[in-house]
């Protein structure tokens, strides 16, 4: 199904696509960096709409989202192609693949609310790849989920406009991907800015969408103290209360020359993130680590322990830690 454009500007022949940060011009016949979107007759055309090329029942946790509905089930979708182009993506087969990609079924938004509710899920994670390419049906679809009482969530590069963020009013929370805190790095692996993304980051932020951030840690290439004491900072001046995931990062696509990230170079930048005064810290893809776990703040209390993916244990007194009191940046 080809839809028009829910967010561009029509220029004399010529349209601006405002879906997201790379705001593409196009002259007609052309396509945008996604790959998705035509300059038809000066209509901006979509032509991804309903495609879906993954489908999972998966714990929230895997979002990776630890603060938000903990222990409840996402039914998460993924589309086709993506707005970046990073070296190391980890979904690669579906971020780089074309509309011609074979592996895809076209789905309705309302076939989307009733797959959320036979397979008895709590809400909704467009995933996978990025879905702010997929604005349209991921908008269709999470209206009708939304009004029968489920939650929205977007797994996100970052890179959507304040005015997709403005049209996409249903968003309940995102786990916003900040790549690297240097635009060498974004340059270099992704072919895109990283101050559009803290743009978009802060923006959603005010909006009141809940957020969690993952950092996905590569070994020589965004592993340095500087840089995620930087990017740590950051945080804080936003709001300290943002849980933050480091992640170890394992070969993959065009970086398969890179090692496994050491887990003492995730310890490391735990250690940062909590002396600069993040409140809440996460180590990602080690299983068994102490910070899978969350812990007060203000006491160090386990409240939430985990197994991977897995849900132990629940300690809260409603939204407070029942050692001290504590309110907590969390969303039961």
């Amino acid at each position: 199904m080809i839809v028009e454009s829910y967010v561009y500007e029509k220029l004399n022949g010529e349209v601006r696509c405002n879906t997201c940060m790379h705001r593409c011009k196009l002259k007609n016949e052309k396509w945008g960096i996604c790959r998705v979107r035509k300059n038809e007759n000066g209509i901006l055309k979509v032509y991804n709409y309903g495609l879906v090329s993954s489908i999972a029942l998966d714990p929230i946790e895997k979002k990776p989202l630890h603060n938000f509905k903990p222990n409840s089930k996402v039914l998460s979708f993924g589309g086709i192609s993506c707005n970046f182009r990073c070296l190391h993506c980890q979904n690669y087969e579906i971020a780089f693949a074309g509309l011609d990609y074979p592996y895809t079924q076209e789905l309705k938004p309302n076939e989307i609310l009733e797959m959320t509710k036979n397979r008895n899920a709590d809400g909704i994670a467009w995933t996978y790849n990025e879905p702010a390419i997929w604005h349209e049906f991921a908008l269709d679809s999470s209206k009708l989920v939304k009004k029968e009482g489920y939650f929205v969530v977007y797994v996100t590069n970052g890179y959507m406009t304040p005015e997709a963020i403005d049209q996409f009013d249903v968003l309940d929370a995102a786990n916003v991907d900040v790549k690297a805190f240097t635009q060498k790095f974004y340059s270099k692996v992704c072919k895109a800015k990283l101050d559009r993304v803290l743009e978009s980051v802060e923006y959603m932020h005010k909006k009141g969408i809940f957020l969690e951030l993952t950092y996905l840690i590569i070994p020589k290439e965004n592993d340095y103290r500087e840089e995620i004491k930087e990017f740590c900072n950051w945080v804080v001046s936003l709001d300290k209360r943002i849980p933050v995931h480091f992640s170890r990062f394992h070969p993959d696509y065009q970086m398969l020359d890179k090692p496994t990230t050491p887990i003492k170079t995730i310890d490391m930048a735990v250690e940062i993130a909590k002396n600069v005064g993040i409140e809440y810290v996460y180590a990602g893809n080690v299983w068994g680590h102490k910070y899978e776990n969350t812990y007060c703040p203000n006491c160090g209390h386990s409240i939430i322990e985990r197994d991977g993916f897995y849900v132990l244990k629940i300690d809260l007194d409603g939204n407070r830690c029942p050692n001290c009191g504590y309110k907590q940046n969390i969303i039961l």
